[in-house]
């Protein structure tokens, strides 16, 4: 794999560890009510989705792997240019629901690739 596949799929796993990290031992209320927060977790969904993009220029049978990839980038792409529409419950389920699944295929795709 291309040393530029793993390190957006690298981007990918930080990013996605540092929601998991934001979030533990948080509610939706914390999340909802705190403006950093929500700052913070979207940043780095962002640069998820951005890494998924870059990853589907290059080498777009790799998005194959990624439960829900097309998703993310809806997703990403929503936060980026629709910022007065984001739903903080959408945001919310994403990461109780799709972001383990994201973060088992990437940590598979750099164990196989390692």
């Amino acid at each position: 794999m291309k040393s530029e596949i793993l390190a957006h799929l690298h981007d990918i796993l930080r990013s996605a560890k540092a929601i998991r990290e934001f979030t533990a031992n948080r509610t939706f209320n914390d999340y909802s009510s705190d403006e950093f927060f929500r700052s913070a977790v979207e940043r780095k969904f962002e640069i998820i989705g951005e890494a998924l993009n870059r990853i589907k220029r290059d080498a777009p049978e790799i998005l194959d792997q990624i439960p829900q990839h097309r998703d993310i980038v809806s997703f990403r792409n929503i936060l980026v240019h629709g910022y007065d529409t984001i739903n903080d419950r959408i945001v919310w389920d994403v990461i109780e629901e799709e972001l383990d699944d994201i973060l088992d295929a990437v940590e598979s795709l750099l164990r196989s690739n390692g």
